[in-house]
């Protein structure tokens, strides 16, 4: 494969590879716990985080590039706050690739892990509870052991969509060849110049690929789940 594909189309793969595994590795924790909060938790504005947690699948990914660009670019307040304290850049880094990317891919991560957790017998951790285990105890030994292949088929899932992720991330921070030149990215520039079609073609095979062994492995994951699950 080494030499099928040029420097700069392996650039792009491992940058994506990259960015795909750090949106899905650093959002994995945050995700874990609004998925638990919005299946066991009742709480005021619970709908309004459902609705927000889902929102990036209805906004076009250009709006939320753009929101982005307006809370984490330099002159904007958070932005120049987290670089000024941190010295933290995401507008046109591969860091704001990782964001972007991130966000698009949660509403995915969060629902295959709500459903994970819905589907746990609520009456083994209330058995568990009234032997006087703490809530920590009962989420690590019980909760997250029965939905783990929920957890791993939503973070799958949320790598794959990280790795397809195009119109949020050129929005907050464009097509910067070993930057931010993710496959999507790279993609679109290769069909903007005459006889690009190859490489693009070859970018295109590989996003293929990965989508369809990530669709291929969460389908897998959910059945033993489902299984698990039912006791069979």
């Amino acid at each position: 494969m080494s030499n099928w594909l040029g420097p700069e189309e392996w650039q792009a793969v491992l940058l994506s590879i990259q960015v795909s595994l750090t949106a899905t590795l650093l959002s994995l924790p945050v995700g874990i716990l609004v998925a638990y909060a919005l299946a066991r938790w009742q709480f005021p504005g619970k709908q309004l985080l459902n609705g927000l947690v889902h929102l990036p699948l209805i906004l076009p990914p250009v709006v939320t590039g753009y929101v982005l660009l307006l809370t984490f670019g330099r002159q904007a307040p958070l932005g120049g706050w987290l670089f000024d304290t941190f010295g933290l850049t995401f507008a046109f880094r591969w860091t704001g690739a990782a964001l972007a990317a991130a966000i698009m891919a949660f509403p995915l991560m969060v629902r295959a892990i709500r459903l994970a957790i819905e589907a746990v017998d609520p009456g083994l951790e209330e058995a568990a509870a009234t032997l006087g285990a703490s809530r920590i105890w009962i989420f690590t030994t019980i909760t997250v052991p029965l939905a783990l292949p929920g957890l791993v088929t939503g973070a799958i899932l949320a790598f794959a969509k990280a790795m397809g992720e195009f119109g949020a991330t050129i929005t907050f921070v464009s097509n910067i060849p070993g930057e931010t030149q993710t496959i999507p990215s790279a993609i679109y520039a290769f069909l903007q110049v005459p006889g690009g079609e190859s490489a693009a073609l070859r970018l295109v095979l590989v996003s293929v690929f990965v989508a369809m062994a990530a669709l291929l492995i969460s389908e897998i994951l959910a059945r033993r789940a489902a299984r698990r699950v039912s006791g069979a």
